[in-house]
C-alpha cells in the first residue's frame, strides 16, 4: 500500500504518536499477526500485522480485531437475526478517522460496512469479513437558536437532536424513536411525527459534510457540490460517510398531545376502514399510524391507533372527535405530553432479543380491496408476534417535486409495513413464509418502498425503487465512488 498517501491523510490524529501521553492504553496495544478480511469482490485477502498497526496508529479512536473488548457491541446491529463476524471495525473520533478508514478500506478493496444506529433491518450496517466503519463514538449535536439551524455529528442519534433543539423550542422532523441513527433516517427520507407538518427530514437538511471514497471531506448545499446534495437526500450511504449534518429547525410549543387508543382486534375490519378514511382526511399537524398486531402466547390481539398532534391546543378536541366517536377504548393513553417524552415512548418497543422479518411499501391511499385482504389475510399465531402497522405520510411531504431530491416517493400517504418476530432460539423459516405469504397478497397495492428497509432484494428491484430519479443517481455515483466501494446499502450501482 502507499504508506506516504496513508499517512498523509491522518496526519493531525498520527501526532498522537509523537505526544504519546494523548492516546489511550487500547490505542497503544500492538497489533499482533496477520487479519484474513473479505474484499468487495468477496474474495480473501491478508492484513499483514504492519498494516493493521499502521492503521491503528492513525486512528484517534478505536480499532476493534475479533476478541477485543467491545468488538461484538459494535458488530451486532438491531435486528437480532443479523450475526455477522467483520474482520476489523474502525470506531471514528471524528471525520479525520473517517477518512482514514475510507482510504484503507478503499486501497485494500474491502468490503465496507458503516453504522450509524443500527436499525438497518436487513443488516447492512455490519458484514462478514469486511470493515465495519461504527459511528457511535462520534456523537453531538448543537443548536444555533438565532439562526434556527442544528449542527450534529454523524453517528449521533435522533434523541440527542430532539433534546438539544426543544430546549430552545425548535424542532425538526426526526423519526418516532429516539435511539435511531440520524444518518440511516436523514439519508433515506425521515419520515417521523411531524413530516407532515414540516417536511421530512432531508426535506430539512441545509448541507452535510461527506467523506466520499476517494478519502476526501466534501462539504455539500444548494450552492456547493449540489450534485452530491441532491443525491445523499434519499440515496443513502451510497455516496460515502457524513460526518454533519446542518438540519433548518422550527418553531414549536413543547407540549403535545400524543398517545395510543387500543381496542380489541376482533374489530379491525371497521377500525381498518376508519383509519383509513380519517387518516387520509387528517390535518397536516395530526400524525395518524394504525397496528393491527397479535402476540405470542395467545394473548388477545389488538388494533391501535397512535397519534401526535402539534397544532393549536384549542382545536384539538374538533381535530380528534372523529377517533373518539369510535367507542369506549381497552386502553386510552391520549393526554398532553412532553414532545421529547413522546419521541421516547417507543424506544422499547423495537426487537432486541427477537428474529425479525419485515417488508414494507408505499401506498397512495386505500382501497376497498386493500381494506379487506389486510383483515382477511392476518395471522395470529402463539409462538410469534405479527404485526401489520401504517406510517402516515401526505402533508408537507407531498408538495415536493418528485425530482427535487434524490427521494422520488412522495406521492404516497401512507407506508405500509408487515412483520413478524420469534425467539432466537426457534426456526425462522415458518414466520419468513408467513410475511412474504401476506405480502404476496397485499404487496401488490404498494408503488415502492422506503428503502432504509432494504433486506435481500434484487439490485434490479433495489434500483427501480428509485423510479425516475435512477439515471441520474447513476451518474452521480460514477462521479463519487466509480468502484462502488459503499455497497452495503440500497445500492445504486455507477454508470459505466
Amino acid at each position: 500500500m502507499n504508506r506516504r498517501d496513508f499517512v498523509g491523510l491522518s496526519v493531525a490524529a498520527a501526532a498522537g504518536a509523537v505526544f504519546p501521553f494523548n492516546r489511550t492504553l487500547a490505542q497503544l496495544t500492538q497489533v499482533s499477526g496477520e487479519a484474513v478480511a473479505t474484499t468487495a469482490a468477496g474474495t480473501a485477502t491478508a492484513l499483514s500485522a504492519g498494516d493493521l498497526q499502521q492503521l491503528k496508529d492513525s486512528l484517534r479512536g478505536a480499532l476493534l480485531l475479533p476478541g477485543n473488548a467491545g468488538y461484538d457491541q459494535a458488530r451486532r446491529v438491531l435486528n437480532q437475526a443479523i450475526d455477522r463476524r467483520p474482520a476489523l471495525v474502525v470506531q471514528p473520533s471524528g471525520a479525520a478517522d473517517v477518512r482514514t478508514a475510507v482510504y484503507f478500506a478503499r486501497e485494500h478493496n474491502l468490503l465496507l460496512a458503516v453504522k450509524c444506529g443500527g436499525h438497518s433491518h436487513g443488516g447492512q450496517s455490519t458484514c462478514d469479513g469486511g470493515m465495519q466503519i461504527d459511528l457511535s463514538r462520534f456523537r453531538s449535536a448543537r443548536v444555533d437558536p438565532a439562526a434556527r439551524r442544528a449542527y450534529v455529528a454523524g453517528g449521533s442519534l435522533l434523541g440527542e437532536l430532539d433534546h438539544e433543539a426543544m430546549a430552545f423550542g425548535l424542532v425538526t422532523t426526526a423519526g418516532t424513536v429516539s435511539h435511531t441513527g440520524v444518518g440511516g433516517l436523514t439519508l433515506g427520507a425521515g419520515f417521523g411525527r411531524l413530516a407532515r407538518r414540516f417536511g421530512l427530514a432531508l426535506d430539512n437538511l441545509v448541507s452535510v459534510d461527506v467523506v466520499t471514497a476517494d478519502g476526501q471531506l466534501r462539504h455539500a448545499s444548494a450552492s456547493d457540490n449540489a450534485d452530491l446534495f441532491w443525491g445523499v437526500r434519499g440515496g443513502g450511504g451510497n455516496f460515502g460517510v457524513v460526518t454533519a449534518f446542518e438540519f433548518q429547525l422550527h418553531p414549536m410549543q413543547r407540549e403535545v398531545i400524543g398517545g395510543a387508543l387500543v381496542f380489541p382486534l376482533a374489530r379491525a375490519p371497521e377500525l381498518m376502514q376508519a383509519y383509513a378514511d380519517i387518516s387520509s382526511s387528517a390535518p397536516a399537524d395530526l400524525y395518524l399510524d394504525a397496528v393491527m398486531s397479535a402476540r405470542m402466547g395467545g394473548k388477545p390481539g389488538v388494533f391501535v391507533f397512535s397519534l401526535c398532534y402539534s397544532g393549536p391546543a384549542g382545536k384539538a378536541d374538533a381535530v380528534l372527535a372523529p377517533l373518539r366517536r369510535l367507542g369506549t377504548p381497552l386502553n386510552d393513553t391520549i393526554k398532553t405530553i412532553d414532545y421529547v417524552a413522546l419521541q421516547r415512548s417507543g424506544d422499547q418497543t423495537d426487537p432486541r432479543t427477537e428474529g425479525n422479518h419485515l417488508r414494507s411499501g408505499f401506498i397512495d391511499g386505500f382501497s376497498s380491496d386493500l381494506v379487506r385482504e389486510l383483515v382477511a389475510g392476518f395471522e395470529a399465531a402463539p409462538e410469534r408476534n405479527s404485526s401489520v402497522f401504517f406510517q402516515h405520510g401526505g402533508g408537507k411531504i407531498g408538495e415536493v417535486a418528485a425530482a427535487a431530491t434524490a427521494f422520488p416517493h412522495r406521492r404516497a400517504t401512507h407506508n405500509m409495513f408487515a412483520t413478524a418476530s420469534w425467539p432466537l432460539d426457534q426456526d425462522a423459516a415458518p414466520h419468513v413464509r408467513y410475511v412474504e405469504r401476506f405480502w404476496s397478497v397485499i404487496g401488490r397495492h404498494t408503488d415502492g418502498y422506503y428503502t432504509v428497509e432494504t433486506a435481500g432484494e434484487s439490485p434490479e428491484t433495489i434500483e427501480r425503487n428509485y423510479q425516475g430519479n435512477l439515471e441520474r443517481l447513476r451518474q452521480v455515483k460514477a462521479k463519487y465512488d466509480p468502484t462502488n466501494l459503499f455497497r452495503l446499502n440500497p445500492n445504486v450501482r455507477p454508470v459505466a
